[in-house]
């Protein structure tokens, strides 16, 4: 626990105490007690045992795949549209991929079933916090019924990849990461001749925007489920507060001091998927690290910027009552992105979470829009 107490001290530790240290290290596992805690009381319904697994500390990878492990089990028992309806004999294939960075990067893939001819294959970019592994299951598994190779990962530091939980040291950074490995699934003898498509979901749209804009000529289409193009004024902490966070992400780059409220309120429409979304266990769900709150805020000022330079095919879907990601922002893209080839869908009512948080139906219908879209564009 020294090794963690220092990093997430800062480069002032040094010069601490031993005292100061050993209190230091203190506060920081009885936070992440506290957090795990809190975790495990929302279960419900869940047994002792998954939620003593759900009260660990996941800052490191090992324990994300432990609690993993625990889960899965459980997810097909869900009360949720996409883990009670997800479709059968779906060719599914996990592995764990040591970069040219040294980081192991986990991947997966979810193929039509044995004998249907792939159309295309799409490239998923999952959403802060998130993972491949819980609801976006069910999202490939439809598409993937639908004749698509359907391929994610888990950004470093996210899911069951390795790297401090929840921290982003360089969104660039993270993208360059994004790049390498879905090159190298893009470069594969069953993958190489399709057409080749990017979904990006929430922070996911910010960086399949920003591996279009790295990549221009490389990819068939974008497309954006709730793009975190700008970040709403609902969470987003005042001017005066950003000032002094922006300095204390030089000192203390990992500390899990941004203010942020809890959106799973405003993400989730209907109540009952917001409690599911619990089971997403490896989630990061604390307070978010300073260095990571600026480098996304650094992220979607740079994509505002560069708006008129997306040139790829384009579908992009937003709830219209979405109080996350400002619908107004994916208007204003659509508005000034230079693909001729561009389509807006907004959902009157919807929420944050299209795909997962809203009534069956409506899931269904943004689900089946991405698969139309596809289809129209293979």
């Amino acid at each position: 626990m020294a090794t963690i107490s220092h990093r997430i001290a800062g480069p002032g530790a040094a010069a601490a105490s031993p005292r100061a240290g050993r209190r230091g290290a203190a506060a920081v596992i009885a936070a992440a007690a506290a957090k795990g805690a809190q975790r495990a009381r929302a279960l419900e319904g869940a047994s002792d045992e998954l939620r003593a697994a759900a009260a660990q500390c996941l800052d490191w990878a090992p324990a994300r795949r432990r609690v993993r492990g625990a889960f899965a089990p459980v997810l097909p028992t869900l009360d949720h549209c996409l883990f009670k309806m997800a479709p059968k004999e779906i060719q599914m294939e996990e592995n764990y991929e040591t970069n040219s960075k040294g980081v192991e990067i986990f991947w997966k893939s979810w193929l039509p079933r044995e004998g249907t001819a792939t159309k295309a294959a799409l490239f998923f970019c999952h959403g802060y916090g998130d993972t491949c592994t819980f609801f976006f299951e069910g999202i490939a598994k439809r598409i993937a019924a639908a004749g698509y190779a359907v391929y994610a990962m888990d950004y470093p530091g996210f899911g069951l990849s390795y790297g401090l939980h929840g921290y982003i040291a360089s969104f660039d950074g993270m993208v360059d990461h994004v790049i390498e490995q879905y090159a190298r699934i893009r470069g594969m003898k069953e993958v190489r001749e399709l057409p080749h498509f990017l979904l990006g979901q929430s922070m996911g749209g910010a960086v399949a925007l920003k591996v279009h804009l790295k990549q221009q000529k490389e990819w068939d289409g974008v497309l954006l489920v709730a793009p975190m193009c700008k970040i709403s004024e609902e969470v987003t902490p005042p001017a005066p507060v950003l000032k002094a966070l922006n300095i204390l992400s030089c000192l203390l780059p990992e500390a899990k001091l941004f203010p942020q409220k809890d959106i799973g309120d405003l993400a989730f429409r209907d109540p009952s998927k917001r409690k599911v979304a619990e089971y997403n266990a490896i989630s990061y769900c604390d307070q978010m690290r300073l260095r990571t709150a600026v480098e996304l805020l650094k992220a979607t000022k740079d994509i505002e910027s560069q708006l008129e330079k997306i040139s790829s095919p384009l579908l992009i879907l937003h709830g219209a009552a979405d109080m996350v990601t400002d619908p107004q922002v994916s208007k204003f893209l659509y508005e000034n992105a230079s693909a001729k080839d561009k389509t807006l869908k907004l959902y009157e009512g919807s929420y944050h979470a299209i795909l997962e948080g809203e009534p069956d139906d409506r899931i269904s219908t943004a689900i089946n829009d991405i698969i139309s879209w596809l289809d129209s564009h293979c």
